[in-house]
Formats: C-alpha cells, structure tokens, sequence
C-alpha cells in the first residue's frame, strides 16, 4: 500500500475541511453552490491523477501552481468540452479554495496569489430571450387546473413570474416560509449568500398558493415541507429545477400554438427575466426592481437587463427618494485513488 507523505496528507485535509466546513458554513448553503465547489475540485483532482501522473504519495502544494491550472483550464475545454462560462466558474472556485489555503497555512500563500493572475476566458454575453406580457399570458392559460398536476405547475408559473424571484429560492421554499394571511401576504426566502429576502404576494398569487397547499399538504401541512417538494423524494426532498423546466417546456409547446412569441426552449431563468423587463416598461424604476431582484449591485441589474447609459439616466432620474459533518477523513485511508484519498468524487471520464 502506497504511504502518503505528509504534505499530502495536509492538503488532502485542507480540501476535506473546505468542502464539509467551510464552504457550507461561510461560503453559501445553496446545494448547488456546494455542488459547484465539490466538482471543481473533483475536476482537478482528477486531472491531476490521470493526466500528471499525481498521487498521494506526490500531492503536494505545487500541484496548485499557475502552470497546472492553465493547463487545466485548456483540458477542460478541449477534453470536457467546458465552455468558455463554465471554465471562468471552475477558476473562480479554484482560487477560492487557494485562498482558504493561504488562510490556513502561510506557506501556501504565494499559490492564490499567483492564481489571482490568470486571465479568465473570453466570452460572448449571452442575452436571455425575451418574453412578451402576451406570451407570459399565453403560457398561463396551458396548465389544466382540473387536475393536481396542472394546479401545481400552475401555482408555481404565476408565483415565479409575480415575484420575479429565482427558481432555487422558490424552490427551497418552506412551508413556514410563507406567510399568507398576513395583512401584507409574503415570503421570506434565502437568497444567494444567504441573503433574507421578503417576496410580497399578489392576491392572484395567493389565491393558487392557498388551492395548492390545501392540495397537496392538507389542512395542517408541516412547516418543514418543501412548499413544491418532489413526489420520489417526499415533503422533505424539493422538487428540482430541472422537473420544472421539463414542465415549462410541455406547457410552452401548447402556448405556441396560439402565440408564437413563447420561446420554445423555455426555461424558468426567462419568467423571472421577463418580469423584470415588465416591471420596466411599467414605469418602475431601475433601484427598485435591483431591490425586487435581490441584486448586491445596480450594475447588475443594468446588465441584466441590457440597459444603455441613455436609459440608465432616465431610470434613475425617476427616483424620489440563500453542511454534513460527520464525513470520514480520507487521507487516513490511502489505498484507493488520488479523490478518494482527498474525498472528492472520482471525475467521469
């Protein structure tokens, strides 16, 4: 059995703590942030092992160093046909692990400086496409709300597009979260870095909500339950995103039929985006619908929304005043592959 050397064993361990401590307690709660952490590193590791040759008894601090990661980042592009996007988030997570690194021993300090040198990939912004008020109608007047289903899917279209919120937040909803007999009806939801954030409900919203839980959580549903929860995984498993575009794709192709401005290839990000452009054309101005949005920045609302300079001065002239554990220390146990040993995923080939 191969002996790892010691400075494997304290990277190893820092990946451990970073994915199971650190990340889910000071980065972000979000399962697919976490995700996206876990795969990165899962990803590196893996080409370390297959295309460096690395294993437990080699990995050390140098493994992380600037010419590794370029080469990885070409890997990824023309061996896992990563995009430019996709390349950009896997550094960013990277030399987000290289900075914790740096944090926990100074001798691997100079590794996240250097990484923060490398250049990003170029990219084309990608617009979302549009959605016309008629073709947001269109695509509400599909669903078949004599049955369960059609109520459901229903239910989460208008509370989606009326809050403009993002699929995940309405999606980790929970029951306790919801707030409908309130004088102002609301949400609190969790947004990205675990914001607190208010949706307040419009009455047609709460109408569907109130049918909805009644349907599908009784009379007295359990303030832990998903609000949309999945039907293989029970009350506490929440119904994925992907479900709900597969859905929103059904539905599309029917709305089409009597209005061809409904996207055919639909997916959720577009109602919460069609939204804010309507909320826009209404007259709203551009820091209220950042607010509504739950942006950090009004420059991202800006981009979003691919708002010229010319119509950023007349939007803001109008203005009057979102972790286990107990996970088992790999580096003890060296006799698998360079992941197991660091207690990542073994990548796919």
């Amino acid at each position: 059995m191969m002996k790892a050397s010691s400075k494997s064993i304290v990277v190893a361990r820092y990946i451990c703590d970073f994915l199971n401590e650190y990340v889910p307690s000071q980065k972000s709660r979000s399962a697919h942030t976490l995700k996206s952490y876990s795969d990165t590193l899962s990803l590196y590791i893996g080409f370390l092992e297959n295309e460096k040759g690395i294993c437990s008894e080699n990995l050390n601090g140098e493994c992380f160093c600037v010419t590794y990661i370029e080469e990885w980042l070409v890997w990824l592009m023309n061996h896992r046909s990563c995009s430019p996007e996709t390349c950009n988030n896997r550094l960013a997570s990277l030399r987000a692990f290289l900075k914790y690194l740096g944090k926990k021993d100074i001798s691997f300090l100079h590794l996240s400086q250097t990484a923060s040198q490398i250049q990003r990939r170029k990219v084309v912004a990608k617009k979302v496409s549009g959605m016309s008020k008629k073709a947001v109608q269109a695509l509400l007047s599909v669903p078949d709300i004599s049955t369960k289903t059609g109520r459901r899917d229903m239910t989460i279209m208008v509370v989606m597009y009326s809050t403009a919120a993002r699929i995940d937040e309405i999606l980790s909803m929970k029951v306790e979260q919801l707030r409908l007999d309130a004088e102002k009806p609301h949400a609190t939801i969790i947004g990205k870095n675990s914001k607190i954030r208010t949706l307040y409900l419009v009455p047609k919203a709460v109408a569907h909500l109130r049918k909805y839980i009644k349907d599908f959580h009784g009379d007295s549903p359990n303030p832990m339950s998903y609000v949309f929860y999945s039907r293989n995984s029970g009350h506490y498993g929440k119904l994925s995103q992907n479900a709900v575009n597969k859905q929103l794709r059904k539905h599309a192709q029917v709305a089409r039929n009597h209005c061809v401005e409904v996207p055919e290839n639909i997916h959720a990000h577009q109602l919460r985006h069609a939204k804010a452009s309507h909320w826009m054309e209404d007259g709203m101005n551009i820091v209220q619908i950042s607010f509504l949005l739950g942006h950090a920045q009004l420059q991202t609302t800006m981009l979003y929304l691919d708002i010229t300079t010319e119509q950023e001065a007349k939007a803001l002239s109008t203005l009057e005043d979102e972790s286990d554990k107990s996970v088992s220390k790999k580096w003890r146990d060296v006799g698998g592959g360079l992941s197991d040993f660091c207690g990542v995923r073994t990548m796919k080939r």
